[in-house]
């Protein structure tokens, strides 16, 4: 009396999935700091100064590189230009090279 029995499809409604579009997740989002402000915010608080209250990282902080020291300026690279460079410094290394295994 238990058998099985499989639906036909009409008897089956299927659910149009293509219509239907989930809800975007939320995200909160935070003030992301700069440079400057951590460094303000490195040296006007002790807790960053020990990491667990354990470790001290006031040596570590007084070597870090200043932010104006690890700052570049943009350079645009050009393909060709540095596709030359590069493939002319490969050949040169290559030369050396043969020439030392000849040596």
């Amino acid at each position: 009396a238990d058998i099985p029995v499989i639906p036909d499809l009409e008897d089956v409604q299927e659910e149009d999935l293509a219509m239907q579009v989930a809800a975007p997740p939320s995200v909160q989002v935070n003030r992301v700091l700069t440079y400057h402000d951590l460094d303000k915010d490195l040296m006007k608080y002790a807790a960053f100064q020990t990491l667990d209250g354990e470790v001290d990282l006031k040596l570590l902080t007084k070597v870090l590189t200043p932010e104006h020291e690890l700052r570049e300026d943009d350079v645009s690279w050009d393909w060709d230009h540095l596709f030359t460079e590069v493939s002319s410094e490969l050949v040169t290394e290559w030369d050396l090279g043969q020439s030392e295994r000849e040596d």
